[in-house]
């Protein structure tokens, strides 16, 4: 009797497992259906969105095509006008011919165009051509170079560059210059301590392997020997080069556009004697003497 519930009561929940399995497998057909709609209404959306943009580019092409159209109106309206205007000047022209002073009238009109060109031309020149007085005219000669008498106070290796030393140079201002030069190879380091030389001071400041140097020291130069040049006993820093015949003040800062230094140089070198000139002509402290390489005779200067 037991095993006859038993077994009525196994048939039922074999049953109902039945209908859980039918209604599960129903249910992962409903929710594979519901994603299938949801992807559908996912791209209708999307094609609906695309459309409205269509027709918004559509809406605003249309209207760039109407303001087009015109602008074209426009612009055909102005050169009816202009031909219009044309024709009157013609018009005007013409019964100007036909009046007894017309002749003089058009030479009159003419002569007046041809000078109103002329002075067009004229001013055109006038921005070419440097002003009177200006820098632009000064003459390029060696008054054009601040060259002053420096003390090389310090100075050591370039931490990058194997043939540069960096110096701390006094030319008679309030701080010391940073100078960099290729002299390594041809000037012990201990001999360029506080040493007296010539200094190029307004070219323009440049960077040197990560080092600014603001100034140049002058040198006879071959290209088997470089020889620092020496200003007169008594000299100090600050003191002005000059030359004989080449007055003038040197240019704040040369524009290495002009080529100001470059077109001086070659005038530089040291005469038989060893005295550094500009065209023969010595550099020179007034009162003190003039300034000269230690051997290097008919060389070179830069």
């Amino acid at each position: 009797m037991f095993l006859a519930r038993f077994l009525v009561k196994m048939a039922a929940n074999n049953a109902v497992l039945n209908r859980l399995e039918r209604k599960g497998a129903e249910a992962e057909q409903v929710i594979e259906y519901l994603k299938q709609q949801v992807a559908l209404l996912k791209e209708k959306a999307i094609l609906q969105a695309s459309l409205r943009e269509e027709k918004k580019l559509r809406v605003e092409n249309a209207k760039l095509k109407k303001e087009i159209e015109g602008l074209k109106q426009e612009l055909i309206q102005a050169e009816i006008r202009n031909g219009a205007s044309f024709s009157d000047d013609v018009s005007q022209s013409t019964a100007v011919t036909s009046s007894p002073d017309s002749k003089d009238q058009i030479k009159g009109e003419e002569k007046k165009k041809k000078e109103k060109v002329e002075r067009k031309g004229e001013k055109k020149e006038k921005k070419q051509q440097p002003a009177a007085g200006s820098n632009d005219a000064k003459p390029v000669d060696v008054s054009c170079l601040d060259l002053r008498v420096g003390c090389i106070i310090t100075a050591k290796k370039h931490p990058d560059a194997d043939t540069l030393y960096v110096e701390e140079v006094d030319i008679g201002e309030a701080i010391p210059r940073t100078v960099v030069s290729g002299l390594v190879k041809h000037v012990p380091l201990d001999q360029m301590q506080n040493r007296m030389a010539i200094l190029l001071c307004n070219l323009k400041p440049a960077k040197m392997r990560g080092v600014i140097s603001q100034a140049m020291v002058m040198c006879a130069s071959s290209p088997e020997k470089v020889e620092i040049l020496a200003p007169p006993p008594g000299a100090v820093p600050g003191d002005r080069i000059t030359f004989e015949g080449f007055p003038g003040d040197p240019e704040k800062e040369l524009n290495p556009k002009k080529k100001i230094w470059e077109q001086i140089q070659p005038d530089l070198h040291t005469n038989d004697q060893c005295v550094a000139t500009y065209k023969g002509v010595p550099f020179e402290v007034k009162g003190k003497g003039v300034c000269r390489a230690e051997t290097m005779a008919n060389s070179g200067i830069k």
